[in-house]
């Protein structure tokens, strides 16, 4: 089987080409250049970073499942779609690369070339066999996705997903702020209680980041002893994944591992993504007894509010699953969609499907908590 799949399009065709890269030694061949696509695609998440990918097509890909579509103008990369062939509901589909482990779905787009690129995008996209449907389960609002979608010459499908929960980058002051008053000062008693117990945070190096997230899902596990816990996070190819993924975040500036000490030691650790525009609170892991001495999310947050205003970043984004522990500072809910974009007749069937199982499953889940607790 050919490595590459190679579509050259006129409108000029000098200026233009576009390929899908089947070869899974295309990730690490292309890992400069997808760097650097990221830093210029304002809508991307760090879902979508080179790190995050690599990492994860490592402990989970499959060999020769890999469908990563880049478009080229004058021999820069304009446009990617990291995607694998799978099979959902017996429908032959394209998937995101690490759609299970991801908040949000979406592709890297360059927008000074948004036109041309989505276009080439979706040529070289329909050209590829194989499929009936590209599907995207978590696309959130302005992605490059919506785009693609927009142009999208077949029949495609939009419908809700899961909902994500934001605040603004403010002080922890102005948060508390939206609270009803006597709620707001019992939030500062609980703050002052933190601080004078004298619990310090600090940020991990990037040399000590992947052994950290080792420590922090072990902390996550007794956190969660005896209680539901997502299987996926007690697996070693999820601990490999997460650990090795942060160790090039962090060194990128795109992630941050915070520990958390009470005389020395260690009690809570948080793993935030940070992203173009948000922060995301992304696992978390505490000692089971914390709780019983302070308010372990209260003092997260506060965190990473702060690490939200020095990066320059908009606000945090508690990511998916509308919890009651999240929801107590009431954040702006953001709804994500499912984009189903269709490429032969049974696409049809298959969106109808999806969009009945995803009903009943709401549901049937109505009210339980989800993310990734």
């Amino acid at each position: 089987m050919t490595a590459v799949a190679s579509t050259r399009l006129a409108a000029p065709a000098a200026e233009w080409s576009a390929e899908v890269h089947r070869d899974e030694q295309a990730l690490a061949g292309l890992a400069d250049e997808l760097r650097d696509l990221y830093d210029r695609s304002p809508a991307a998440t760090p879902f979508q970073t080179y790190e995050w990918l690599r990492a994860w097509w490592g402990w989970y890909g499959t060999p020769g499942r890999l469908r990563l579509a880049t478009v080229r103008c004058r021999g820069r990369l304009v446009a990617a779609a990291p995607l694998m062939a799978g099979v959902r509901h017996g429908f032959p589909v394209l998937v995101p690369l690490a759609a299970g482990q991801s908040d949000f779905a979406d592709f890297l787009l360059d927008p000074v070339h948004t036109d041309g690129a989505v276009r080439h995008l979706t040529r070289a996209l329909l050209d590829e066999r194989g499929w009936c449907a590209v599907d995207l389960c978590e696309v959130r609002p302005g992605s490059a996705a919506h785009l693609v979608a927009a142009q999208w010459p077949r029949r495609a499908w939009r419908t809700p997903s899961s909902v994500c929960l934001e605040l603004p980058a403010a002080g922890i002051d102005d948060v508390l702020d939206r609270l009803p008053r006597r709620t707001a000062g019992k939030m500062r008693a609980k703050l002052r209680k933190i601080d004078v117990r004298g619990i310090t945070v600090e940020s991990v190096p990037p040399e000590r980041a992947s052994d950290a997230v080792h420590v922090l899902l072990e902390l996550h596990l007794r956190q969660w002893q005896g209680r539901p816990v997502n299987p996926e996070h007690r697996r070693e190819r999820f601990r490999r994944h997460l650990a090795e993924a942060a160790a090039g975040m962090v060194r990128d500036g795109r992630a941050a591992v915070l520990q958390y000490r009470w005389d020395e030691r260690l009690v809570a650790s948080d793993l935030v993504l940070i992203g173009h525009r948000y922060v995301g609170a992304y696992l978390y892991g505490a000692i089971p007894d914390l709780r019983d001495c302070v308010d372990v999310s209260l003092m997260m947050l506060r965190q990473d509010l702060a690490l939200a205003r020095d990066r320059n970043r908009q606000g945090v984004s508690l990511l998916r699953g509308d919890e009651p522990y999240k929801l107590k500072w009431r954040p702006t809910p953001v709804r994500n969609e499912r984009v189903i974009l269709g490429r032969t007749a049974p696409a049809a069937a298959f969106a109808a499907l999806a969009r009945t199982r995803a009903r009943l499953s709401d549901r049937r889940h109505h009210g339980r908590p989800g993310g990734h607790g």
